[in-house]
């Protein structure tokens, strides 16, 4: 099986040793997005429908790079550093899956590797 690594130009580089995505067996893998702007400044400091949106273009972004799109969208897993505010992901979330719902899991944790993030979102995808 061969890997291959998708940058989107239009989504924030990776901060570390890692890539937006990989493209492996029929599937595309994306890392866990926060919401950054493509030069890697946070959007919505404090806001969580805000940084949810951004992380949902991103999402969005790398995966038309990667040649696949949101309805191809299997499994997501939500990070948040406060569930009270989940709420307030759905809202945004569930603007964009409106007719297809993806698996999806969500967990709280204490804190993000983006300093003042309030999400961090990861998905599979078909390609």
């Amino acid at each position: 099986m061969s890997l291959s690594a998708v940058l989107a130009k239009d989504a924030p580089i990776p901060i570390a040793a890692y890539s937006q995505a990989i493209k492996a067996g029929g599937f595309i893998y994306l890392s866990g997005l926060c919401g950054l702007t493509v030069d890697g400044k946070l959007v919505g400091k404090g806001d969580m429908k805000v940084q949810t949106q951004k992380i949902l273009d991103n999402i969005k972004a790398v995966l038309d790079a990667g040649g696949s799109n949101m309805d191809k969208i299997v499994k997501v897993n939500i990070f948040v550093t406060d569930m009270s505010l989940y709420k307030q992901v759905n809202e945004v979330y569930s603007q964009v899956f409106v007719q297809h719902k993806p698996a999806r899991s969500c967990v709280e944790v204490k804190s993000l590797p983006v300093p003042d993030a309030l999400i961090e979102i990861e998905a599979i995808a078909l390609e």
